[in-house]
């Protein structure tokens, strides 16, 4: 009895979540939908007037007229270019040309002691060591 009680409940908690998500699909795909087929209402001036289209036009004759009601000062705040830091421009140079220099000496001391090693050992050196031992000193005495 208890374990068909307890079915019974996992069930209805399924059930529930299952709801739930439906009706949150459910909602945002209307929304979706709307927000793509539009609420075919225009614009409306304060004057009475409506707007062609929600893009601005541009009458170079007349003086400039209040926003419409609705629009965002943030829109027009967006429109703007965003203002180049060189102090920061400058900062970051210098830092990517000191990490750079910093990568070639860490790779340099690196070079400098597989070299190191491979002096260092007394019994005979393989084909391949002798070349990479060979290559590493014309290096280091090329710099």
């Amino acid at each position: 009895m208890i374990l068909f009680a307890s079915s019974v409940d996992h069930m209805r908690q399924q059930q529930d979540r299952k709801l739930v998500e439906l009706r949150y699909d459910q909602k945002w795909s209307e929304h979706a939908t709307s927000k793509l087929g539009g609420n075919g209402q225009k614009r409306m001036f304060e004057d009475g007037t409506e707007t062609a289209s929600s893009q601005a036009t541009i009458n170079l004759d007349e003086q400039p007229t209040k926003q419409p009601a609705g629009v965002k000062v943030s829109k027009a705040a967006s429109a703007k270019k965003p203002i180049v830091d060189n102090e920061a421009s400058l900062k970051f140079q210098t830092m990517c040309s000191i990490k750079e220099k910093d990568l070639a000496l860490q790779e340099r001391v690196s070079k400098m002691a597989l070299l190191n090693s491979l002096i260092s050992k007394t019994d005979p050196l393989s084909e391949i060591k002798q070349a990479v031992k060979t290559k590493l000193l014309t290096e280091m005495l090329d710099n």
